[in-house]
């Protein structure tokens, strides 16, 4: 690995004859890393004062972590001044292509505003008067139908309120036309609309007098004539609407067709240019990426090596603290257990010899328990599944939660290899449960499919931080060990809220060469 800045100040760090860390290693080699730790005692347990002897361990952690992404060196030349240079010229041809656009716009808005926008409007409204009177019409045949068992003057709310929705809508058309129509146009269309309604008062007067067959006769001979020369006059005007319609078309048209020449000779104009700038990006992106992904190959390399480093170191001092300290207490358990059958029965030397007796026997407890929470041997012993049903049933005892844990599909067999990084991921998850989440319950799901295996922890708890933030080194652990086996993690919120981790991975066996 490249020799960086951060990196030989860690070296000095662990150099100097004088530091905490150089002491430690010089007692114990294999004490070179060990970020999981926390890893090793659980929350609540009755061993956790001896976690105060890895402090200086994660003093190493912090000053290690300067090194897991290295300090990038310096480039020898930056592609700013050369960005810069083709970012003006894009500027400014962007710039004068905008004022020409903005002129062009500028009259097609009002093209489409004066003429085409109008127009339309002016003929909705034009439909409206339309669809008024052909409903005049539908109504005066209905008069006209003998079966109708309906004297005419039934007709006269219907007929009220057509007149107010014409005399509406052709007030509105009247503005909206006024600048295009001739005086003679619209007062033909108002007068003739006018002498429409007054016979219409005549055949409902005659009707209330009585005079039924007079009012039908107004209706045939007076009133469908004027409704009919009405429609006509309406569409004639609904087609001169549509010829200027379309003679806005084509001048839309022709100012497009200029705006998009406009658009040839500016893009002609800044194609060099901008070929130039990407090309000069293209090819600085290609040596920053590089140099980008030899140094994340780099952080990935010595985040596997701290890993290894811890679980070789755990696994050590598991086996000392089992091996060594457990023998001696045990050794020491029997002297005293001879010792206190020496002793006269009820006389103060038995009972004292009991009492350290039983000192001796809970401290061997909790030697041994803190030995399997460091490197749980069942997992080299009995395998991943018996060694999550501990590490469960101890966790409920511990933290008081409520594991809910289910397992489905067909298990498979996962060595020690790959099960401890899955037994880690689990055990980090259901830390943070218990630390941070404040829930009273929990869920654990293990799903042996056909070609992976997934674990699910899921709680309703407080739920974790945005993605945005910095994330912890428990996350950022969790995340290595699934790269180590070529899996994923997760995390989302489930509907009731709190957070699941979720942990996928391809079946365990197939894999070990690369977590080995």
């Amino acid at each position: 690995m490249e020799d960086y800045p951060c990196c030989s100040q860690y070296k000095k760090f662990l150099a100097s004859p004088e530091s905490p860390a150089a002491r430690a290693l010089s007692r114990e080699p294999m004490a070179l890393s060990l970020w999981g730790a926390r890893y090793a005692v659980p929350a609540g347990s009755p061993a956790s004062p001896l976690a105060g002897g890895f402090a200086f361990i994660a003093r190493l952690e912090l000053r290690a972590g300067s090194c897991i992404l290295p300090c990038m060196p310096s480039q020898e030349r930056s592609p700013t001044p050369g960005l810069f240079i083709g970012l003006i010229i894009t500027l400014a041809a962007v710039v004068a292509y905008s004022v020409y656009v903005t002129f062009q716009i500028s009259g097609l808005k009002t093209l489409q505003s004066d003429i085409s926008d109008r127009n339309r409007r002016d003929s909705l409204q034009l439909l409206r008067i339309q669809n008024d009177l052909n409903s005049l019409g539908l109504a005066m045949r209905d008069m006209l139908d003998n079966d109708e068992p309906y004297p005419i003057t039934a007709w006269r709310a219907q007929f009220q309120r057509i007149r107010g929705d014409l005399d509406d809508a052709l007030h509105l058309e009247s503005q909206l036309s006024l600048a295009r129509r001739t005086p003679e146009q619209s007062r033909y269309l108002s007068t003739s609309l006018a002498q429409f309604w007054d016979s219409a008062d005549r055949m409902f007067a005659l009707a209330q007098s009585g005079n039924e067959a007079g009012a039908r006769a107004q209706v045939r001979i007076t009133l469908q004539a004027r409704q009919a020369a009405l429609s006509n006059a309406v569409a004639r005007l609904l087609v001169e609407n549509n010829e200027r319609d379309e003679q806005a078309s084509r001048q839309v048209a022709r100012i497009y067709d200029g705006v998009q020449r406009q658009a040839y000779i500016f893009l002609t104009a800044t194609l060099i240019a901008i070929v130039l700038t990407s090309l000069y990006l293209i090819r600085s992106n290609r040596r920053l990426f590089a140099r980008l992904a030899s140094l994340s190959n780099q952080r990935s390399e010595l985040a596997q090596k701290l890993i290894a480093t811890q679980e070789s170191t755990l696994r050590y001092i598991s086996r000392e603290l089992h091996d060594e300290f457990g023998q001696i207490l045990t050794a020491i358990g029997s002297m005293l257990a001879r010792a206190e059958k020496h002793a006269p029965e009820g006389s103060p030397l038995r009972t004292e010899l009991r009492e350290v007796n039983e000192i001796a026997q809970t401290t061997l407890d909790n030697v041994r328990s803190l030995s399997q929470a460091l490197h749980p041997v069942m997992l080299d012993e009995t395998g991943l599944e018996t060694t999550i049903d501990w590490y469960i049933r101890t966790m409920e005892k511990q933290t008081g939660i409520d594991i809910r844990y289910e397992k489905s599909g067909s298990p498979f067999s996962v060595n020690g290899n790959s099960g401890i990084h899955i037994y880690r991921v689990l055990q980090e998850a259901l830390n943070n449960v218990a630390r941070h989440s404040g829930a009273k319950e929990a869920w654990v799901r293990l799903h042996f499919l056909k070609d992976a295996l997934e674990l699910e922890v899921e709680d309703h708890g407080k739920g974790f931080v945005a993605p945005g933030s910095n994330s912890g080194i428990g996350l950022v652990a969790m995340r290595e060990r699934a790269e180590l086996l070529n899996g994923s993690l997760d995390l989302s919120h489930p509907p009731e809220g709190g957070t699941r981790v979720r942990l996928h991975v391809p079946r365990p066996e197939r894999q070990d060469s690369h977590a080995a």
